[in-house]
């Protein structure tokens, strides 16, 4: 962090008008929702395709210009889907990775998109497409056959650092490659790592101790501190989570004043009415919970919507006994991979939605259903009584984990699927 690398960074100016139209409008509500299969959430009615198409050429044409004869072009998400269609057209002789950071539905929700074919022939411009988890490459790869006629190449067995079998998104193998219009497409299963030698120096640091000391004198005070990070999003569970809760309190008497719940919940940018309403509903049942449990001398939840500096961050990864990660779906969740990172030698519980991303790479952790009121109440229970042995082996392994694949050897995995061989 004191040395990182030099780089160059080239702003590319957009109008108002193309801001809102493709982030909020054609991202946000047509996009992300089909993404994290909720499809009923699904608007298509405002959104500008040509808007999205001007972008993502703008975006592309900025990359050809400044990258050198034969060079990497690593495109990420899929705000820029359609970006490597361009600059294939534009540069033949680059070398295209793309990158895609949320979940990649099934087939039947994908294909609701009405320009999934766009989509996808441009996705299939890359020498490599890396998603989070086998079970997203597999969703890719059928989408890609099916709708456009790519041809599959073999399944081969996961990578050891996948859980297999026994959660809700576990592979057991996964497709090599593609082949589509004379060339070979690469898929890769990479989760995002971390940076836990990073992560664990913050922990010792003045700044973090001095954050932890105010978070043990005002927040824990001898209680059991659970925590919940996130945003402001109809995906991450945050409602779900605080129901799961108040149904705890209602149940567990002995708990009240012994536990608190810190919930830090970025707020959503501004303009977006789900992501206002979504917030609404949290900060309204955080306060109707509050306001049936509160006693002079404790509130049972502490609720934040700002943006948390990181080493603040990590002091209450430090301090928290149990963190509490509940989305209905998510790509991968860092968060959970920085809290293994945070407590080496510590103990503390993960409980963990099965239907992250990190729920097939974190063996370790208490898996929930968000969906599954019994699930959860049982996954909070077994968290709040853990015995020390038990946390300790547990968080043991996925810290091994978190420590054995970290940021550098995510994107070291991306780009080794780019081979001279590779057809242009």
């Amino acid at each position: 962090m004191d040395n990182p690398s030099p780089f160059t960074m080239c702003r590319i100016p957009l109008e108002d008008e193309q801001i809102s139209s493709f982030y909020h409008i054609t991202s946000k509500e047509c996009f992300w929702p089909i993404l994290h299969t909720f499809p009923t959430y699904f608007n298509v009615n405002n959104a500008n395709w040509k808007i999205f198409e001007e972008v993502n050429k703008r975006f592309a044409m900025a990359a050809c210009a400044e990258a050198a004869e034969g060079a990497t072009v690593w495109v990420h998400d899929y705000n820029l889907w359609l970006a490597p269609g361009y600059i294939r057209a534009e540069r033949p002789d680059l070398k295209i990775a793309f990158f895609h950071h949320t979940p990649f539905p099934g087939n039947d929700v994908f294909a609701i998109l009405p320009w999934r074919e766009q989509i996808l022939e441009s996705l299939l411009c890359c020498d490599v497409v890396g998603f989070h988890i086998p079970r997203y490459t597999e969703n890719f790869a059928r989408a890609a056959t099916t709708l456009v006629g790519a041809k599959r190449g073999p399944k081969v067995p996961v990578d050891q650092k996948f859980i297999e079998v026994g959660t809700a998104l576990s592979e057991g193998t996964v497709t090599s490659h593609l082949e589509h219009n004379g060339r070979t497409i690469q898929l890769l299963s990479s989760p995002v790592g971390t940076s836990p030698d990073l992560i664990q120096e913050l922990c010792w640091s003045p700044s973090v101790e001095s954050h932890g000391e105010l978070i043990v004198q005002d927040t824990k005070k001898g209680r059991k501190l659970i925590l919940s990070a996130s945003r402001v999003d109809y995906t991450k569970g945050n409602e779900e989570l605080l129901l799961a809760f108040e149904r705890l309190l209602e149940r567990r008497k002995d708990l009240h004043g012994q536990v608190v719940l810190m919930l830090a919940c970025v707020a959503a940018a501004s303009g977006m009415k789900i992501y206002e309403d979504t917030q609404r509903s949290i900060e309204e049942m955080a306060g109707r919970i509050n306001g049936r449990f509160s006693q002079i001398d404790w509130v049972p939840i502490r609720f934040s919507t700002r943006r948390i500096p990181y080493d603040e961050m990590i002091a209450w990864f430090c301090h928290a006994d149990v963190c509490w990660i509940t989305p209905l779906r998510d790509g991968l969740n860092l968060v959970a991979k920085e809290y293994a990172a945070a407590r080496r030698n510590r103990g503390g519980v993960l409980v963990l939605s099965e239907f992250t991303g990190a729920s097939v790479v974190l063996n370790g952790a208490v898996l929930t259903n968000p969906y599954s009121n019994r699930r959860m109440d049982e996954a909070i229970e077994s968290a709040l009584e853990m015995n020390e042995d038990e946390q300790r082996e547990r968080m043991s392994r996925m810290t091994d984990a978190v420590e054995s694949y970290t940021v550098s050897d995510w994107a070291e995995e991306q780009m080794s699927g780019l081979s001279p061989s590779t057809p242009q």
